[in-house]
């Protein structure tokens, strides 16, 4: 009996696979149908020989067996056979397929990295056991950053805390873990050191989001901001935080630290946000943490940044730009969203280069610092960095 069903579930299971060869189809169906007739055949005698006193339940569940349909009556009314062309192959419906989309050419980048600048920062990071953003969200701008580029500024973006997050974007390429590794008590220490020697002048240090922290990490933020200040005072600093869950005095430990900007992204629209961040991080969330960074160190830059393509409407992006300024947000990044794998949530438009160009002046109308907006641009963009880097020297010559 127990060999009978389990050859009747392997058939099943097939039929459920829609076989594209009509006689495969018709071949299954007639085993499906003697095996169908054997398990009837068994539960009759089954019946027949039940002493009096057995469980009425199984004896109603046997009747019901015995009159029934069989699994060749239920495939026919269930229509599977029309599911197949003259032609016996398996008809798809085309129409509800969406359109593969094509990279664009705007997007298509034939850059290798190299260099001398490039070659050691990736040899040290490798001994330090540091991490980068560059690396782990496979950055199209890697060369350029860490080169030098055209501005002839180097740059490089560490992530802090490990390679592990305890949040889940589905945006986002890093790693996901509800219990990520204990803190690298000398990452502060290394990354100062390392960083140090590599002559950048302007350094972006993240990290990932540890919800398993009491304070989130803002104490190791803060204690690696100040000794890579110790160590090399004339490197500008950002730091692009999470939202610390919202806990304000996280926040403001790490504005405190002797930064020189505070950058925490929005990602998207606020209608999207449910949608494309970790549920855990909300629109209202991030603007607070913006706004607080503000009102404690009015003259620390602070920045944000928005991917666009992942269905958002202009509307939508003007109101999220409308409500930066109103928190006096002074640089905003816009840049196309890139899906890292076939895991992560799909592209919903490639947005062209002439619609970035008009959020570029939609920014630079709405009073911000800095917009930089293109295709490629991320939130740690080398252009921006050099423009940011001279808006902060100029500021410190006058002092």
């Amino acid at each position: 009996m127990n060999s009978l069903v389990q050859k009747s579930f392997v058939i099943f299971t097939a039929i459920r696979s829609f076989p594209r060869s009509q006689n495969i189809y018709l071949k299954i169906r007639q085993q499906s149908t003697n095996v169908s007739r054997q398990l009837n055949k068994n539960a009759q005698v089954n019946a027949s020989s039940e002493p009096e006193g057995s469980s009425t339940k199984f004896s109603r569940f046997s009747e019901e067996l015995i009159t029934g349909p069989s699994l060749d009556e239920f495939i026919n009314s269930s229509g599977l056979e029309k599911n197949f062309d003259s032609q016996n192959t398996l008809k798809i419906n085309e129409s509800k397929r969406k359109p593969y989309q094509r990279l664009p050419e705007w997007l298509k980048t034939n850059k290798v990295p190299s260099g001398t600048n490039f070659a050691r920062i990736k040899r040290d990071l490798r001994g330090f056991n540091l991490h980068t953003v560059c690396e782990e969200a496979k950055c199209p701008n890697i060369g350029d950053c860490w080169g030098g580029g055209e501005h002839q500024t180097a740059t490089a973006t560490i992530m802090l805390m490990g390679d592990e997050c305890t949040r889940g974007c589905r945006f986002c390429s890093v790693k996901t873990s509800r219990t990520p590794n204990p803190l690298d008590p000398n990452e502060p220490e290394n990354v100062a050191h390392a960083i140090s020697k590599w002559g950048l002048d302007y350094v972006v240090l993240t990290s990932v989001d540890r919800d398993d922290l009491s304070d989130g990490g803002s104490e190791h933020f803060a204690k690696t901001i100040r000794l890579l200040k110790k160590k090399a005072p004339h490197i500008l600093v950002e730091c692009l935080t999470g939202d610390f869950q919202g806990d304000l005095d996280d926040v403001t430990k790490v504005a405190s630290s002797g930064l020189d900007v505070y950058a925490h992204n929005i990602e998207t629209v606020e209608a999207l946000t449910p949608y494309v961040r970790d549920r855990r991080a909300t629109f209202k969330q991030s603007l607070n943490v913006l706004e607080h960074v503000k009102k404690i160190q009015p003259s620390l830059i602070t920045k944000t940044s928005i991917m666009l393509g992942v269905g958002e409407t202009d509307e939508e992006v003007l109101d999220a730009m409308k409500e930066l300024r109103k928190i006096h947000v002074d640089c905003v990044t816009l840049g196309q969203y890139m899906r890292p794998t076939k895991r992560h949530m799909k592209v919903h438009e490639y947005v062209k280069p002439e619609k970035f160009d008009y959020w570029a002046k939609v920014g630079d109308d709405l009073g911000f610092l800095y917009t930089a907006s293109g295709p490629l641009v991320r939130s740690s963009y080398k252009a921006g960095e050099f423009y940011i880097g001279n808006i902060l020297r100029k500021r410190k010559l006058e002092v």
